[in-house]
């Protein structure tokens, strides 16, 4: 396909210099399996108007998330966000601005992000943390190469890092990409079978360079085992908590229960679901591991006359500066996302992410008690502590579950097959400060309904 596009000048002397005598040439390394040949099924070009009026057709196919009753989660969730985050986001201050190498003529945005590195800190009971990284999974990743660096001297399970074995196989899968290429051994905790960490595999993790869990965790399951994990690994070993921001409203700061880093998906916090992204990563740590924290940090100095004011500092952990000893490979980030997550939290205030939190609990709990009432539907960690969501057992596959409320107009739960391939039949229910009453009385009609035709063999 690609030699019978037309010679442009000096293609055919550029190919000779490269020692290649056609296009094809050139992408060979692309498996011919997955080459098109044939001629592309591409339409006639078309004015604007068409252009407009088709985008519009195929646009207008889509089922907006607001227009239906939903309950899919599993790490990006539907929160209320109040409009004046979009409206401040938009201003240009925020909406164009660049990186700011130049503080003398970006002290707004420095200050900005300082406000956002604070309301971390405070959120999370930790005293320092940077301005955001690229996601959830991203801040997982550089949290561990961050405590290998910090810890193998010391480690006497040198180059070894302990995972949760319930950590979502996309998370997963950036570690693995983040860790394989630097001799890191992943290794893996166990879950009891209510959910919580096995912490006869904690005591195995002692000595080893850190451990990541989350709280909650993948399940929504809160674990009260996690008090006691820094007592047990030691200050030798990093304890990384990964969280979900929100319900920092009513559950414990990880820092003030022996975290050394804290990391997490910002997205509950000011920004919409958009699909999946964009989305912010946020990483918080104590003074020790400041040194060889990834990302950005903007700090509060003093000018030249005396006045308080903000700049990049310790910018030699990016690889702008010195690419070869950076901490990371970080640059740009989710700046603006983050922001609107500062712009969440200061509008909310303490009381108002505690009350967002409750409401999230309130939802997930009356969910809980009205699936309790269907007796085709088990609850396997029903006496377990959640936060937004929880995993129901049906008698049935989740996936065929799941077409038959599609049909109904709801967005039913998340397949738990799509983590863990054993759990066909399992499905995660998420409820956040947008599910009314309502919302769940439908589902459980609908579930209810479904379930009764598995038992009984009669099709709905």
């Amino acid at each position: 396909m690609v030699d019978q596009l037309p010679n442009f000048g000096r293609e055919a002397e550029m190919l000779k210099t490269m020692g290649m005598s056609s296009l094809d040439d050139l992408f060979n390394d692309v498996p011919e399996d997955v080459r098109i040949i044939e001629k592309l099924n591409l339409p006639s070009p078309q004015t604007e108007e068409e252009i407009l009026a088709d985008a519009k057709r195929i646009l207008g196919a889509n089922v907006a998330l607001g227009d239906r009753v939903s309950f899919l989660g599993a790490g990006i969730y539907k929160n209320f966000v109040p409009a004046s985050v979009m409206q401040l986001i938009n201003r240009g201050e925020f909406l164009t601005s660049y990186t700011p190498y130049q503080p003398e003529v970006s002290q707004g945005m420095l200050q900005a992000m300082w406000e956002f590195q604070t309301l971390i800190c405070e959120l999370v009971g930790l005293p320092v943390a940077n301005l955001s990284v690229y996601d959830g999974s991203s801040a997982a990743a550089e949290a561990l190469t961050c405590a290998v660096r910090v810890h193998n001297r010391k480690a006497s399970q040198k180059n070894t890092l302990y995972v949760s074995e319930l950590t979502p196989p996309d998370r997963l899968s950036v570690i693995k990409n983040y860790t394989q290429g630097a001799g890191i051994t992943l290794r893996y905790l166990r879950h009891l079978s209510d959910g919580c960490l096995d912490m006869d595999s904690i005591t195995e993790a002692a000595g080893s360079c850190g451990v990541y869990v989350e709280q909650p965790n993948p399940l929504g399951i809160l674990d009260q085992n996690l008090i006691d994990v820094k007592s047990i690994i030691g200050e030798d070993t990093a304890f990384i908590v990964g969280v979900q921001p929100t319900s920092l409203g009513v559950m414990e700061a990880p820092g003030n229960y022996g975290a050394d880093i804290v990391v997490g998906e910002g997205q509950p916090l000011g920004s919409p679901m958009t699909a999946g992204g964009p989305i912010y990563g946020i990483f918080s740590c104590s003074e020790k591991y400041l040194r060889q924290m990834p990302g950005r940090i903007v700090g509060k100095t003093i000018d030249v006359d005396g006045n308080e004011a903000f700049c990049l500092t310790l910018s030699t952990r990016e690889q702008h500066i010195r690419r070869h000893r950076a901490t990371s490979n970080l640059c740009t980030n989710e700046t603006l996302i983050a922001l609107m997550g500062a712009m969440h939290m200061a509008l909310l205030g303490p009381e108002g992410i505690r009350d967002l939190a409750i409401r999230n609990m309130a939802a997930c709990q009356l969910a809980k008690t009205k699936l309790l009432e269907i007796d085709t539907i088990a609850l396997p960690h029903v006496n377990s502590f959640h936060y937004n969501e929880f995993i129901i057992e049906l008698p049935g596959d989740a996936s065929d579950c799941l077409e038959y409320l599609d049909k109904k107009g709801i967005i039913g739960g998340f397949d738990l097959a799509n983590w863990y391939p054993d759990r066909k039949n399992r499905m995660l229910i998420t409820c956040t400060d947008q599910t009314s009453a309502a919302d769940i009385e439908l589902l459980a009609a609908h579930l209810a309904v479904w379930s009764s035709t598995k038992t009984s063999g009669v099709e709905a």
